[in-house]
C-alpha cells in the first residue's frame, strides 16, 4: 500500500473515532440507567427525558445541524479537532454526577459535541477516500461505532461489582480518549475537495447554501435519507439506549445486560467487515440494503411474536447483528455524503442527522412507558418502523458504487 493510501486510512480512523465515542457514550448511559434509577429514584418520565436529550437524540441532532453548517463554512478540520474538548467537558458531568440535573446537562453537552463531529468526520472520510474504496472507508467509521459499545459493555460486565463507580470509570475513559483525539487530529489535513470548493465559490453566502439544499434537486435526497434512516433509527435508538434497562425490567440474568448486547455489536463488526466493506463498492447497493432490511424485520418480529425471553432475545441479537452491519446506518453514512455536492455536503448531513435524532428524542419520551406497560405493542411498533425504512430504501436507494463524487454530482446537476 502506498504512503498516500496509508495516510488516507489513518485519517479515516482518526475521523471515525468520533463514532466510537458517540456510540460508547450512548451505551455507557444505557448501562448507567438502571443504577441511576435506583440511586435517585428516577421515574420512567425522567428516564425518557434523559434518553430524549442524550447523545442518542435531540442534543446530538442540534449539534449536527450547527456543526454541519460550520463545517461547510470554515472547514472540516476546525470542527472535528476542537469539538472533542467540548465533549470531554460534558463527559466530566457524567463522571462526577451527584444529582439528576448533572446527568441531563452532561448528556446535552456530550450530544452537542458528538453531533457536531458527525458531519465533519463523515464528510472528510468520503472526500478523501479513493473512488473505488469509499464504501470501505465509510465502513471503518461504522466498525468504530460498533467497537464503542463492545468495549463499554465488556468493561461494564467486569466492573459490575463496583456499581456506579465502575460506570464512572467507563465515562472517564471516553473523556480521556476525546482529549487524546484533539492532539492526534491536529496533524490531519483539511479536505482537498472542500478547499477546492471554497476556492470556486469565494464569497458564497450561507443563504445560498440553504437555497441550493432546499431546491428540488436535493430536497428529495434529504427527505429520502431522513425517512429511510429515521425509521430505522427509532429502533436503533431503543436498542442502544434502552435494552440493558429492559433486561433488568424483565428479570433476565445479570450477565445478559452486558454480554448479549456486546455480542450484537461484535457480530455487527464482523458483518461490516465481511459484507459492507467488501461488497458495497462492487455490487448492487440496493440489493444489499434490501437483504439487510428483510433480516431486520424478521429479527424484530420474533420478539413481538414470542416475547422478551432469553432464548428469543439471543436469536434476535444474532439476526440483527448480521443485518446491522450492511444496513441502514452504514448506507446512510455513505449515501448522505454522495448525494450532495461538497459545498453543501456537511450542511445536508447535519440537517438530515438532526431530523433523525430529534425524531428519536421525541420517541424516547414514550419508550420507557411502553416498555414497562406493554412490551408486545412496543415490539410491533418497532417492527413497523423497520418495514417502513426497508420499503423506502428499496424504492429510492441510489446506485453510486464505483463512481467519483464529481461524477455523482454531475449526474444530479
Amino acid at each position: 500500500m502506498s504512503e498516500t493510501r496509508d495516510h488516507k486510512w489513518r485519517d479515516t480512523i482518526l475521523a471515525g473515532l468520533a463514532n466510537y465515542i458517540d456510540a460508547g457514550s450512548i451505551v455507557a448511559g444505557s448501562v448507567a440507567l438502571g443504577l441511576w434509577k435506583q440511586i435517585y429514584g428516577l421515574s420512567d418520565g425522567f428516564i425518557g427525558l434523559i434518553g430524549a436529550f442524550s447523545a442518542n437524540a435531540i442534543s446530538a441532532g442540534i449539534g449536527a445541524l450547527i456543526g454541519g453548517i460550520l463545517c461547510d463554512k470554515f472547514g472540516r478540520k476546525k470542527i472535528y479537532q476542537y469539538d472533542m474538548l467540548f465533549y470531554a467537558f460534558g463527559m466530566l458531568f457524567l463522571v462526577f454526577a451527584s444529582a439528576p440535573w448533572m446527568i441531563v446537562l452532561g448528556f446535552v453537552l456530550v450530544g452537542l459535541a458528538v453531533g457536531a463531529d458527525i458531519p465533519a468526520s463523515w464528510s472528510l472520510i468520503a472526500e478523501q477516500a479513493p473512488d473505488d474504496k469509499r464504501g470501505a472507508h465509510s465502513g471503518v467509521a461504522q466498525l468504530l461505532w460498533y467497537l464503542g459499545p463492545v468495549a463499554v459493555l465488556v468493561a461494564a460486565f467486569f466492573l459490575q461489582p463496583w456499581g456506579i463507580t465502575g460506570v464512572r470509570w467507563i465515562f472517564a475513559h471516553l473523556a480521556v480518549l476525546a482529549i487524546a483525539l484533539t492532539f492526534l487530529r491536529s496533524r490531519m489535513r483539511e479536505s482537498e475537495r472542500w478547499e477546492e470548493a471554497q476556492a470556486a465559490s469565494a464569497g458564497r453566502a450561507l443563504s445560498q447554501n440553504w437555497r441550493e439544499l432546499f431546491s428540488p434537486r436535493y430536497l428529495g435526497a434529504v427527505l429520502f435519507l431522513a425517512s429511510m434512516y429515521g425509521f430505522w433509527n427509532l429502533w436503533a435508538g431503543f436498542n442502544g439506549f434502552f435494552t440493558p434497562f429492559l433486561v433488568k425490567e424483565h428479570n433476565l440474568p445479570g450477565w445478559v445486560e452486558t454480554i448479549v448486547p456486546a455480542s450484537y455489536f461484535l457480530i455487527g463488526m464482523i458483518s461490516i467487515f465481511a459484507i459492507f466493506m467488501t461488497l458495497s463498492d462492487k455490487v448492487n447497493q440496493r440489493l444489499l440494503f434490501g437483504i439487510s432490511a428483510a433480516l431486520h424485520v424478521i429479527g424484530m418480529a420474533i420478539l413481538a411474536i414470542f416475547g422478551f425471553t432469553l432464548e428469543v432475545y439471543i436469536a434476535h441479537v444474532v439476526i440483527m447483528g448480521v443485518a446491522g452491519g450492511f444496513g441502514a446506518q452504514s448506507f446512510f453514512q455513505l449515501w448522505s455524503a454522495e448525494l450532495f455536492p461538497t459545498a453543501i455536503r456537511s450542511t445536508a448531513q447535519g440537517l438530515t442527522f438532526a431530523i433523525v435524532r430529534v425524531g428519536l428524542g421525541i420517541w424516547s419520551f414514550f419508550v420507557p412507558w411502553l416498555a414497562s406497560t406493554n412490551y408486545t405493542t412496543l415490539a410491533w411498533i418497532l417492527t413497523g418502523f423497520l418495514v417502513a425504512s426497508g420499503v423506502i430504501g428499496l424504492i429510492w436507494a441510489p446506485r453510486n458504487e464505483g463512481k467519483s463524487l464529481e461524477q455523482i454530482a454531475a449526474a444530479r446537476a
